[in-house]
């Protein structure tokens, strides 16, 4: 196969997240929201507790709302965003004070912060590294796309772990604005790694349905890293012509 790029999913196709479980997953976004409350009540936004735990529950429930709105168009609302609308929700209410004097940047660290927590939790498989490596050698164009609501956390976890040099483009649902299989977020990330003209000559390689419909959509050559263990309501892939690995490093096989 002629290949004149390759585009990756992040989560468990490069890097998988330590022990996976539901009630993990939340008890690492309970404490990044803790941080995050903290950094409000540093500036004086959040003082009572009554409006702490009134913002607790205002922000689960647009975080909820904005995941399932997500899923069912596609449409990715950055947590940022999330934690705007929920402190705007309280100034309507009269629970906090007016918030002009804060700016985008402000929200940009919230969520930062609120996601640091998986920063220590997603690890690269063993043959992540090797693989790029490899890759780099081959003077193809590298690209990483990310369904994640946090564009910083995808590449402080890359530089943490060395990573991130090895790629040319890095898009995420929370800049790009929509999520994988849309197949605009695979035509927006062939147009930054100058490749637009040849889709056909690039692979892409994830480890579930959004990866391969979105990357047969858009007309990618497209590699499932068959998981060993399946995610609650997951899809069936039914599309033809896509190829199955067991280890990311058996996309070398297909490179010549």
């Amino acid at each position: 196969m002629k290949v004149k790029g390759v585009i990756f999913d992040f989560g468990f196709t490069l890097f998988y997240f330590d022990e996976p479980s539901i009630e993990k997953y939340f008890e690492c976004f309970k404490t990044g929201l803790i941080s995050s409350i903290d950094l409000l009540k540093k500036h004086n936004i959040l003082k009572e507790k009554i409006a702490i735990e009134d913002f607790i529950k205002i922000f689960k429930r647009k975080r909820a709302s904005s995941f399932k709105k997500s899923i069912k168009t596609k449409s990715e609302i950055p947590t940022s965003l999330i934690f705007q609308n929920a402190l705007k929700i309280m100034v309507e209410k009269n629970t906090i004070n007016d918030l002009d004097e804060l700016n985008d940047q402000f929200y940009v660290k919230l969520a930062n912060i609120y996601h640091s927590c998986e920063e220590d939790e997603w690890i690269p498989f063993e043959n992540t590294k090797d693989t790029l490596e490899k890759l780099a050698l081959k003077n193809l164009k590298i690209a990483l796309i990310s369904n994640h609501p946090n564009h910083k956390t995808i590449e402080n976890i890359l530089i943490k772990h060395d990573l991130f040099r090895f790629f040319d483009v890095i898009v995420t649902s929370a800049k790009f604005g929509k999520r994988k299989p849309d197949p605009n977020i695979f035509f927006h990330t062939l147009k930054k790694m100058g490749l637009e003209s040849h889709a056909n000559s690039i692979i892409m390689c994830g480890d579930e349905y959004a990866d391969i419909i979105g990357a047969y959509r858009a007309n990618l050559k497209a590699i499932l890293l068959d998981r060993k263990f399946k995610f609650p309501f997951e899809k069936d892939i039914d599309v033809p012509n896509y190829i199955k690995v067991k280890d990311v490093s058996e996309i070398l096989n297909f490179i010549d």
